[in-house]
């Protein structure tokens, strides 16, 4: 995803009442992350377990809070997920970047990247990919999905450089 447009995101999530942007840094979304490290709203976390812990902890004070990680990450958070997030239903927006969608990917992602979709229907997470054309509007749809107390997941494709 282009520069412009990551950098866009962070701005509009940060305008439209996301307080806390935690996670472990990814290059799949690099310029998001350092939009948030220039405007001092960035907190990285060593583990993604860690980030939704501090995340939760904010959402429960009423702080709206996205949580993001690279889809490995995800799969290391599953348990932490469904035994906190889901059964205390603490609503979070989780960004997620997906390593291995691409067949030329490097061999460690691809196993992932091809369950990653069918993980999240299973934990039943609504999941809206991102798209350059369509940003906007997934946001919005991720808004929603917190004001109404609901976790939900945005994806990032990742791009080869």
């Amino acid at each position: 995803m282009k520069e412009k447009i990551q950098r866009d995101i962070f701005d509009y999530f940060s305008k439209n009442g996301i307080e806390n942007f935690i996670g472990v840094p990814d290059s799949t979304m690099k310029y998001f992350i350092e939009q948030g490290l220039e405007q001092k709203k960035i907190l990285i976390t060593t583990k993604e377990e860690e980030a939704i812990g501090i995340g939760a902890g904010f959402c429960i004070s009423k702080s709206p809070t996205i949580i993001f990680m690279q889809n490995a990450g995800f799969g290391n958070s599953i348990s932490t997920i469904t035994s906190l997030i889901q059964l205390y239903e603490i609503p979070l927006i989780f960004l997620i970047g997906w390593r291995g969608y691409k067949k030329n990917d490097a061999p460690e992602h691809l196993g992932f990247g091809k369950i990653q979709n069918q993980l999240l229907k299973i934990l039943d997470i609504p999941f809206k990919i991102m798209s350059e054309n369509e940003w906007k509007s997934i946001c919005d749809w991720s808004l929603h999905n917190l004001h109404k107390n609901n976790s939900c997941a945005l994806i990032i494709k990742r791009e080869h450089e």
